[in-house]
């Protein structure tokens, strides 16, 4: 990404190899700028955004549409699944990720070829992060069971082949993240961390990642998700910088923890709690420097619930009403 600000010109530039996306604040300017890479470099001017690395972009009244309806199309296409009958979620709570009987497949490359091609989605699609990187543990010797649980994800896009990201307009600017973990919540015991971080009312970056090392409680593995999210909080409100955007108050940080929560705030570490690695300790130095703010919400309000485990249809739908995420229309 490259910028210049003037008092009088504001220009960004993103450039992924060999293509970009050009935008300002004067059109005069930008129209040079064209011609001037368009004399250096073999270029074709496509116009205003409307595609970007496999992203549909649609402006509407209310903001910009994104979504990868075509790609959706085409993976589905490929694997003869664009007929399948839809499901409302991506993933069975009762489905077995883990089932020791289910047979090995013969030929894993249609596994790992799809579970490759649904990473590709996660511009834009949150909501079946944490599904893909579950199924992207499995990539070394695939069952029957985990292509049932692929299967599934394709069903699901299926049923929402449509939909995408809608980012409204932002007049007020702010931070908020939703930071959860599952504790112990795969065979080798090591919690999964997520996050979704908005700016205003839109999500803006995302992670669903299982945590490095085993944690020994709910408590540390929590502390260990908030460090994750605090930190690309940090370097979102650097970028934002760089952009000459500024956050008029310290981002708040959301969690479902009182565990954790007491921890953040009270300066006395019992024998436990002194374990927890030193680099998690900065999360403590910016609350207390009012650079954060960590409050705590109800399980129910956790919307990063669906980057941490398979939900119910009822929850699941319920949280994602919050990312934003829905038909074009």
């Amino acid at each position: 990404m490259f910028t210049l600000f003037t008092n009088s010109i504001k220009v960004i530039l993103l450039l992924y190899v060999d293509d970009i996306i050009l935008t300002g604040s004067c059109i005069l300017f930008l129209s040079k700028f064209i011609n001037i890479l368009n004399f250096e470099f073999d270029i074709s001017d496509q116009g205003k955004l409307h595609y970007f690395l496999g992203v549909q972009v649609t402006k509407k009244s209310e903001g910009l549409f994104l979504d990868q309806a075509k790609y959706i199309a085409e993976l589905l296409k490929k694997h003869a699944c664009l007929s399948v009958k839809p499901v409302k979620t991506p993933s069975c709570v009762k489905h077995d990720w883990h089932d020791s009987t289910s047979e090995i497949l013969p030929d894993p490359t249609v596994y790992r070829s799809l579970v490759g091609g649904l990473r590709y989605l996660f511009f834009t699609r949150p909501d079946i992060t944490f599904d893909v990187n579950l199924a992207s543990q499995f990539m070394h010797k695939p069952t029957q069971a985990h292509l049932q649980g692929i299967k599934r994800i394709l069903r699901y896009l299926a049923g929402t082949i449509n939909h995408g990201l809608l980012l409204h307009k932002v007049y007020n600017y702010s931070l908020s993240v939703y930071s959860d973990s599952d504790w112990a919540g795969c065979q080798t015991r090591r919690s999964t961390t997520g996050f979704y971080i908005y700016l205003g009312s839109n999500i803006i970056s995302w992670s669903s990642k299982k945590q490095q090392t085993v944690a020994r409680s709910s408590t540390k593995a929590e502390y260990r998700a908030l460090a994750s999210a605090a930190s690309k909080t940090t370097w979102i409100q650097q970028l934002l910088g760089e952009l000459h955007i500024s956050i008029p108050k310290a981002p708040v940080i959301f969690r479902d923890n009182i565990s954790a929560m007491y921890l953040f705030y009270n300066l006395v570490l019992h024998s436990r709690s002194k374990r927890i690695h030193i680099d998690y300790h900065f999360v403590r130095e910016k609350i207390s420097l009012g650079d954060l703010v960590v409050k705590h919400i109800s399980t129910h309000s956790q919307l990063a619930n669906v980057l941490t485990k398979s939900l119910s249809t009822t929850k699941f739908e319920a949280l994602l009403f919050n990312l934003n995420l829905r038909p074009p229309g």
